[in-house]
């Protein structure tokens, strides 16, 4: 495995744990009803992170 495929494994895992946990810290905060709307701004923000990171693993694999 070279520097190239070892960056794009991790930027792809780093987006997959960044999508999970944003996801994981919504559906708590719908659950308990007790996250604040900043929470749930954090949440989208690593959603939206995770993504970015995943397209740029995807696009940057295809080369």
């Amino acid at each position: 495995m070279d520097t190239r495929e070892r960056r794009i494994d991790t930027a792809r895992i780093l987006g997959t744990i960044a999508v999970v946990v944003g996801l994981l810290i919504t559906v708590v905060g719908l659950v308990t009803d007790s996250t604040p709307a900043k929470g749930y701004f954090f949440a989208g923000m690593l959603v939206f992170t995770g993504i970015g990171l995943r397209i740029e693993a995807a696009v940057t694999d295809r080369r």
